[in-house]
């Protein structure tokens, strides 16, 4: 396979490669995730019962409190963190938790990632310059993805 790579906005500087988690939810990290095990709690969102930590969480956008900033800095200080984020356009409040937590973030990529990326991929994540690479595509899909309307 030849790495797909995608130019996109740096949101928070950093360097990281990790297994893809999707959600086309968006996430809320004040009341979705526990910040001690980084798990998502919210009920019957896409992503419940799942962990983020370790992760390259990929979803559309935040909502919610503004204390959800301070949230992915507990998820970083406790292990727990995703580590990177993509999303399709980032808010504030993600923005800024991702850069106080040293998370890299990229948005705004060339292709939607939901047309390149499935559970499982391989991708590095450069918030430095502004990229992704998709390195290991999973051959086999590992579950259908839920949206809001389902």
């Amino acid at each position: 396979m030849v790495p797909i790579k995608l130019k996109g906005r740096t949101i928070s500087r950093g360097c990281a490669k990790g297994e893809v988690l999707l959600s086309r939810d968006p996430i809320s990290f004040l009341g979705s995730i526990d910040p001690k095990t980084g798990v998502v709690i919210e009920e019957n969102h896409v992503l419940e019962g799942k962990s983020i930590q370790g992760k390259v969480l990929v979803f559309p956008h935040g909502k919610g409190s503004t204390v959800g900033s301070y949230v992915m800095y507990q998820l970083k200080k406790n292990g727990a963190a995703p580590v990177a984020i993509i999303n399709l356009e980032t808010e504030p409040i993600v923005a800024v938790g991702a850069i106080i937590s040293e998370i890299p973030l990229v948005d705004m990529l060339e292709k939607n990632p939901y047309e390149v990326l499935n559970n499982g991929d391989l991708v590095l994540v450069n918030g430095s310059r502004g990229y992704i690479e998709l390195i290991k595509q999973e051959t086999i899909k590992t579950e259908s993805i839920k949206t809001e309307s389902d």
